[in-house]
């Protein structure tokens, strides 16, 4: 499986994992460097938990490749939106998400909890980034309720974006009042009797999808077991108390969530932490941010660690681009170049940093790192080619996956 978490705005990485504290004061910044485990290799003071289990991670520091647009296409399935889709509000076009070819591939209609969540909030959730594309409504991600739930709220501007574009907050698992299991059932038998008439005239196969779509709704609503995933109250309190410590923490609890559905059966989880579009307060909004990143970051690993389940499930923390090397105003713009990523489980051989950028963290020197070289890496963790493998759209069109297949050699 896969937990993909994604740092919404654009991650500072010369604030993080890059640091140039030689640097003329206007490019390195207010934070300084502490040591991790992994010997000469130094990240922000504020991840001192981090630090403490580098050896579990994979650090990029040279992640090129961005299209510069405001939203996680890009890291949700390595391909950019389509030329002229900026702000990606229709879900059908361009290519899909990673965890809508995992539907596509491994979807059953008797499965009882969905192949693919997506729960990230901010821009992804109001520009829908966690998109079907080309395969397809279907493959849309069950997307759950859970505003509010971690404390962390989108702000008045994306809450009002995701009005006007018609972006429901999430999924009730609960059945709407005086609707029982059986009636459910007979709801859906009747509609699949009706739909065996209306197939033969259907040339996209789109009725059958969407059958194997609504059959796995019902499996989802009536066995409980995705509904009993979702609820933290059913979890261990020791566990809670672990990844939720202080209301500060709360937003870790995402992580644990992430942890419950991939245990239910879920196969991909993409979630989100916000206020990383830091152009200005840079620094105080990552002394609050980075924290909450570096404790949920480490109870997510450890946690995986302790189950046996650290080698099953491959875990990727990045944004959309990175920072200015330079200091503007109070804060740090967006700059496509050069970014940062954070690789763990799956298998890998973690304990690594790969690439360099030149003294001011503006540009790759050493070993660039492409978002679609990671995402050859994700499907190797997973046992998938993505150029043998191919996928049909609605129209029966064949598409790789991606145009390499290539994992990160110094990972496998």
């Amino acid at each position: 499986a896969v937990i993909n978490i994604h740092l919404d705005g654009g991650p500072s990485h010369q604030d993080m994992i890059d640091l140039k504290p030689e640097a003329p004061a206007e490019v390195r910044g207010e934070f300084s460097p502490i040591p991790t485990v992994l010997p000469g290799f130094q990240v922000c003071e504020l991840l001192p938990k981090i630090a403490s289990i580098a050896d579990r991670i994979a650090f990029i520091r040279s992640l090129v490749g961005s299209a510069g647009h405001h939203h996680a296409v890009q890291t949700q399935g390595g391909l950019p939106a389509p030329e002229g889709d900026r702000d990606p509000v229709l879900p059908l076009s361009g290519p899909p998400s990673m965890g809508a070819i995992l539907a596509k591939l491994y979807r059953q209609p008797t499965d009882q909890a969905p192949t693919y969540v997506d729960m990230m909030g901010g821009r992804p959730f109001a520009r829908r980034s966690a998109r079907p594309g080309y395969l397809g409504p279907s493959y849309s991600p069950f997307r759950p309720d859970v505003t509010g739930q971690f404390g962390a709220q989108a702000t008045d501007g994306l809450i009002e974006e995701a009005r006007r574009n018609g972006v429901d907050n999430g999924v009730s698992l609960q059945l709407p009042e005086g609707l029982t299991k059986q009636r459910l059932r007979d709801r859906a038998d009747l509609r699949t009797s009706l739909s065996d008439i209306r197939r033969q005239f259907d040339k996209t196969g789109a009725l059958g999808a969407l059958d194997g779509f609504t059959e796995q709704a019902c499996n989802i609503l009536t066995s409980g077991q995705f509904a009993r995933a979702m609820d933290l109250a059913q979890e261990e309190p020791t566990i809670r108390e672990k990844y939720m410590p202080e209301e500060s923490l709360q937003e870790a609890g995402k992580l644990l969530l992430a942890r419950r559905m991939i245990e239910a059966g879920v196969r991909c989880v993409s979630t989100s932490f916000s206020e990383y579009d830091t152009h200005g307060d840079n620094f105080p909004t990552l002394r609050k941010t980075l924290p909450v990143l570096d404790h949920a970051l480490f109870c997510l690993i450890t946690d995986l660690e302790e189950r046996g389940m650290l080698d099953d499930v491959s875990i990727v923390v990045w944004g959309e681009f990175g920072r200015t090397p330079r200091i503007q105003g109070t804060g740090r713009n967006h700059w496509p170049p050069v970014g940062m990523a954070m690789l763990a489980g799956g298998g890998i051989r973690a304990g690594q940093v790969l690439g360099k950028t030149d003294k001011h963290a503006g540009y790759a020197v050493d070993r660039p790192v492409h978002f679609k070289d990671i995402f050859a890496t994700l499907y190797y963790n997973l046992g998938i080619d993505p150029v043998t493998t191919t996928v049909l759209d609605a129209q029966d069109r064949p598409h790789r996956l991606l145009d390499r297949s290539a994992p990160i050699e110094e990972l496998v």
